[in-house]
């Protein structure tokens, strides 16, 4: 997404169908503080493009990688 790898830090994104019309993003940065600036683009952006579409307010859960393959 273009959107988050313009923030400083960025490393990767996925986005996953998850079933049943659940979809997860996830993404990695280098440190707490481009993974707060993406959340606020991000934010920014649903509410501007997206919200008339989604059935349910957007969930964010962020915290250190603590396993990768």
């Amino acid at each position: 997404m273009p959107l988050l790898r313009r923030v400083p830090g960025f490393v990767s994104y996925y986005f996953v169908d998850a079933g049943d019309g659940v979809m997860v993003s996830v993404s990695v940065f280098e440190d707490r503080s481009g993974a707060e600036e993406s959340i606020e683009r991000a934010a920014d952006f649903v509410r501007e493009n997206l919200a008339p579409l989604l059935p349910n307010a957007p969930q964010v859960t962020a915290g250190p990688v603590v396993a990768a393959g």
